[in-house]
């Protein structure tokens, strides 16, 4: 799954605890877990995490 390989690659290079950024991102803190599970997100979640890891690496913070 290429979303979830781009998730653990941010939580690796970031440091951020897989629930925190399922809060952070998605208000979902079950979110990873979910995911390392076999969980398939939507096109809507894809561009959410997307999103929020581009804005985290670019410094935003949004």
């Amino acid at each position: 799954m290429h979303l979830l390989r781009h998730i653990e690659r941010f939580l690796k290079e970031s440091g951020v605890a897989p629930t925190r950024f399922g809060r952070e991102c998605v208000r979902d803190p079950r979110l990873v877990h979910d995911l390392r599970r076999g969980r398939e997100p939507g096109a809507r979640m894809r561009r959410r995490v997307e999103h929020y890891i581009a804005a985290q690496r670019a410094g935003d913070g949004a």
